[in-house]
C-alpha cells in the first residue's frame, strides 16, 4: 500500500533516503514534532534516535493508516489532526523542535503558527520551496528579503543548509526545494510594541516599491497628526523596507509610538 499524493494537501513525498538522513541529522533537539510525515521517510530515522522524544502530526487519514501499519511502534505518538489548529501546550511539556517536509502551499502559515509559540519551539529543521528558504534566510538589502524574513529573524538564527532538486520527490514538484534550520535566539522581547511592529512591517512590505515615507504616511498621520510632516522628514523614511533589519524596525516603532 502506498499513499496517493493529494494536490489539495500540497503533498510531494520525499523518496531520497540520503536527503532524509541528512535532514534528520540536522536536528539537535531531544524532543521533536514531525509535521506531515506522509509515508514516514523521516519518521523511520527519527524513531531510531533513542535520545529523541518523538511525536508526529498528520492531517491525511490515508497517511495515518499507512503509518500505523508500517510504524506500529508510534502508538499514541502519532497524532491525527491539523497542525495549524493544534494546541501546542498539549504536545510536549517545555521546549521542543519541529521537523518536516512542509507542504509548500501552507509553509508560511506553519511558520506564523510557530511564531505564536516561539518560546516552546526552539528549533525548526524543514524542507520548503527554495525561494521561501532563501527569503527566510536572506539579509536586508535585497528584493528577496521580506515580511517572513523580518518576523522569523527577530526570534530565530537561520541557516540555509542545502538545496534539493525535484527528482527527490514523488510526484516531482515544479519547483526546487531547500532545507533550512532555525534556532531560537536569545531575544526575550522586541523592546517595542509588538502589535505595532507587525503592523509597520506588514504595511511597509505591502507596498515594498514605495519608500517608507509613502507606505507608512497614513499610519504616521493617524498618530502624529499636525507634527507628521516633521517626523516624516527623517532620512530613514527615504528608504525602502528591504533596507531595514529587525533592530531598525524596532527602533522605528519606538519612535512612532513615543
Amino acid at each position: 500500500m502506498e499513499v496517493r499524493a493529494k494536490k489539495s494537501l500540497g503533498q510531494h513525498f520525499l523518496i531520497d533516503q540520503e536527503i532524509a538522513k541528512n535532514i534528520v541529522s540536522a536536528l539537535h533537539g531531544h524532543k521533536a514534532l514531525e509535521v506531515g510525515p506522509g509515508m514516514g521517510i523521516l519518521t523511520q530515522y527519527l524513531i531510531e534516535r533513542p535520545e529523541t522524544d518523538f511525536k508526529a502530526v498528520e492531517i491525511d487519514d490515508e497517511s495515518v493508516t499507512y503509518l500505523r501499519k508500517h510504524f506500529p511502534q508510534l502508538g499514541d505518538c502519532l497524532i491525527e489532526g491539523d497542525f495549524l489548529k493544534m494546541d501546542f501546550g498539549s504536545i510536549f511539556n517545555g521546549e521542543y523542535s519541529v521537523i518536516g517536509n512542509f507542504p509548500y502551499n501552507i509553509s508560511s502559515q506553519i511558520f506564523f503558527k510557530i511564531l505564536e509559540h516561539r518560546d516552546q519551539v526552539t528549533e525548526i529543521v524543514c524542507m520548503v520551496q527554495k525561494e521561501v528558504a532563501e527569503r527566510i534566510a536572506e539579509k536586508p538589502g535585497t528584493k528577496v528579503y521580506g515580511i517572513l524574513s523580518v518576523f522569523l529573524q527577530a526570534w530565530y538564527d537561520i541557516e540555509y543548509l542545502f538545496g534539493v532538486g525535484p527528482g527527490a520527490f514523488n510526484p516531482p514538484p515544479k519547483v526546487h526545494s531547500a532545507v533550512i534550520r532555525l534556532t531560537r535566539n536569545d531575544r526575550q522581547s522586541l523592546s517595542c510594541d509588538e502589535k505595532l511592529f507587525r503592523t509597520v512591517v506588514k504595511t511597509a512590505f505591502g507596498q515594498r516599491r514605495k519608500t517608507l515615507r509613502n507606505s507608512l504616511k497614513p499610519l504616521v498621520l493617524s498618530i502624529f497628526k499636525e507634527d507628521s510632516q516633521r517626523f516624516l522628514s527623517d532620512p530613514i523614511f527615504e528608504l525602502r523596507p528591504e533596507r531595514l533589519g529587525v533592530d531598525d524596525f524596532v527602533n522605528l516603532c519606538n519612535r512612532i509610538s513615543r
